[in-house]
């Protein structure tokens, strides 16, 4: 997504927003489920935090920001469709169920929404692609002992909401879930030599065709 401090200029056709040149970052909520995920790991909950990004070549710079504040691996699934519009949400969820089976994660953790369209749909859409419970809007995560179940504290308009859900899950994240941490210069000298795995989406047979058009 484009990095929230940079001013957008509209395209000369009205239609979207210049994307040429424009320093790109990683959208907010996800830097807080990235955060969550290393902890987990910290904690010696999970065993391994898999970063993954879909975009343009420039979206590996995002996951080298990744695995310099914690991620083990990243994968990259390049595409030429713009990202604000063109790649939507039903098409980003078909592609991380996909990566989320052939990793065989247990926990799919990721922002409640991006900052760009403010959907707030993929998480909910990974959920049902996988027939996993899903725990939204995350404000504070807790794993069982027995890594079968994850709590989930939730803030709604009536105060807090409580929501315990079998493992594997999927879980979105909230503003007030945790304060992502800044990457130390070793870890990103280190980041810039670790490879990235590409996956292609012909390799996981999903169709991005955008259903919808602005």
């Amino acid at each position: 997504m484009i990095n929230y401090a940079v001013p957008v200029r509209v395209r000369a056709d009205k239609m979207a927003v210049e994307l040429n040149n424009v320093k790109m970052s990683m959208n907010p909520f996800c830097e807080i489920a990235l955060e969550e995920a290393v902890r987990l790991k910290e904690k010696k909950v999970a065993s391994e935090v898999v970063a993954v990004s879909i975009g343009p070549k420039e979206a590996q710079e995002t996951l080298r920001t990744a695995l310099a504040n914690g991620a083990d691996k990243a994968i990259h699934v390049p595409t030429d469709l713009r990202i604000d519009q063109e790649l939507q949400p039903l098409s980003a969820a078909k592609i991380l169920a996909k990566i989320a089976e052939r990793t065989e994660s247990d926990l799919v953790i990721l922002g409640k929404q991006s900052i760009d369209s403010d959907a707030g749909q993929v998480g909910q859409m990974i959920a049902a692609l996988l027939d996993w419970p899903q725990a939204t809007y995350a404000s504070e995560v807790t794993v069982s002992d027995d890594k079968k179940k994850v709590t989930v504290t939730r803030e709604v308009d009536a105060g807090l909401s409580t929501v315990e859900v079998d493992i594997p899950a999927v879980v979105t994240c909230d503003l007030r879930l945790n304060e992502p941490r800044y990457a130390k210069l070793p870890n990103i000298m280190k980041a810039r030599k670790k490879p990235i795995e590409e996956i292609t989406v012909e390799d996981i047979g999903v169709d991005v065709t955008p259903r919808l058009t602005v």
